[in-house]
């Protein structure tokens, strides 16, 4: 039966890997269309493109590996139907058990791989992506900021402008702000400056030389008049900056020590995927039964629906974790646990012929 294992082994391998590569493929489009935008932004520097492309895809391949394994095995099991193979298989007695060896050969790596990308490489690769990005956030150019054009703040709370620029993006000439406040409003000049991020992510524009005019609304003459040799505004918060006490920028190793709803919420996000990646290959074997004249994508269309279902569910879960919903303790073994237990029953049960009552 050793060449029967071997078979079996390669044919599920490739059906995997040749869904897999259809999957980065798409994935890859929209990564490299996201990142593309963030450039077109002003968010993220174009010479970091092609290193935001690869830690964006390790962070999705906890979600593309599972629906890559599920639908490579499905498409892999049906051909065998279709050509009559697995009719003759089963005929020399080998049955689920049996082929749960060849199966795992196939399955064990990769959940290997979509735990250690959901657990450790995921994460790292997201606090290695906000990193990058903070760090680039020195130059005025990622800031939004463009030499000779007024530039508006989020919500209308103002606008700003910039005469003249370095090439870098990190020195500044000529600057004028209007900040529009709920009672009072200001106006900020200053003849240079420069661009300070601190260690939160937060950007402050430096200014040097100036003078600032604050006064009310409401039409009276309380204003106040102030000089200044160095002053620090605050710039628009970016929304890739790094937090370090975000959950999702901390390791797993730190999760576990947090006592935080969304700490906890996180934790359970990070250990889903393998299992949910395991119980789908297992729900692969029964779902992909068929006769050999039966159409091959109503199968594979049903196990997309329950890869969506699943996924789904397990983005929900983490959501009423940090609202309260769910207690801390269940995470998102409600989710996991019997659908591993469901999958598992379905394929032992494959196969099986009911025994016929026969009446006294």
């Amino acid at each position: 039966m050793l060449k029967l294992d071997r078979y079996l082994t390669g044919e599920f391998a490739q059906a995997v890997f040749a869904t897999l590569v259809v999957l980065l493929i798409v994935s890859v489009g929209g990564a490299f269309t996201d990142v593309l935008e963030d450039i077109a932004k002003g968010k993220v520097p174009a010479g970091l493109m092609l290193l935001q492309l690869g830690l964006v895809l390790i962070k999705w391949l906890p979600l593309i590996l599972p629906l890559a394994l599920m639908l490579g095995l499905m498409l892999g099991i049906g051909r065998l139907y279709r050509d009559s193979e697995m009719p003759v298989i089963a005929s020399i007695g080998v049955g689920p058990r049996r082929l749960l060896k060849p199966l795992l050969m196939v399955v064990g790596p990769i959940v290997a791989v979509v735990a250690a990308c959901s657990l450790w490489l995921g994460p790292w690769a997201d606090r290695a992506s906000r990193e990058m990005i903070n760090e680039a956030s020195r130059s005025l150019i990622v800031a939004g900021l463009e030499p000779g054009a007024f530039t508006g703040l989020p919500n209308d709370n103002g606008v700003i402008y910039v005469g003249a620029m370095s090439n870098d993006g990190t020195r500044f000439e000529r600057i004028f702000i209007y900040r529009n406040k709920p009672d009072r409003q200001d106006v900020t000049t200053s003849k240079a400056g420069h661009l300070t991020v601190r260690p939160n992510g937060d950007r402050y524009l430096t200014l040097e030389d100036g003078f600032e005019v604050e006064g009310p609304k409401d039409g009276s003459l309380n204003y106040r008049l102030m000089r200044y040799a160095s002053n620090d505004v605050l710039l628009p918060a970016s929304e890739d900056r790094y937090d370090p006490s975000l959950p999702e920028m901390m390791s797993t190793t730190q999760l576990l020590g947090d006592p935080r709803r969304e700490a906890a919420a996180q934790l359970h996000y990070r250990i889903a995927p393998p299992l949910l990646a395991l119980a789908f290959a297992l729900l692969a074997v029964p779902l992909a039964r068929s006769t050999p004249r039966q159409a091959r994508y109503g199968s594979v269309l049903m196990g997309f629906l329950a890869y969506l279902i699943g996924n789904n569910f397990m983005m929900m879960g983490k959501g009423w974790i940090e609202d309260g919903k769910i207690p801390t303790f269940l995470g998102l073994w409600w989710l996991t646990l019997p659908l591993l237990a469901v999958a598992g029953w379905l394929y032992f049960r494959d196969g099986r012929v009911a025994r016929r009552r026969v009446a006294r």
